[in-house]
């Protein structure tokens, strides 16, 4: 049997992590664990995970971070359009994906 799941947070969306280690906006979204096999637990593997583009103190950085650790950001829930419009490439339906990938 699949496990089916629907991502609680959406490209663009802007995300702090539970131990507010960091806060970033989401870019891409993996329906469940995609990376190396040693890394997450076994309880985490079948979630959806986030690359997160994080914003640091002197600059951004990406992170792979487990739906369970990420909530909401309660000041900004998302990027402003014109920031949107830089990161991710839009279609006529709406759908986003990040420049560096395709929409599927």
């Amino acid at each position: 049997m699949i496990n089916s799941h629907t991502a609680k947070f959406g490209l663009g969306q802007i995300v702090r992590h539970r131990d507010n280690a960091f806060r970033g906006v989401v870019v891409d979204v993996d329906a469940t664990y995609a990376g190396p096999a040693d890394e997450p637990s076994a309880a985490q593997v079948d979630e959806p995970f986030y690359q997160i583009y994080a914003i640091g103190e002197d600059s951004g950085f990406v992170v792979y971070a487990a739906e369970a650790m990420l909530e909401a950001d309660a000041e900004l829930s998302r990027l402003p359009r014109a920031d949107e419009v830089k990161m991710f490439r839009i279609d006529t339906r709406g759908r986003m994906a990040p420049r560096a990938h395709q929409i599927h």
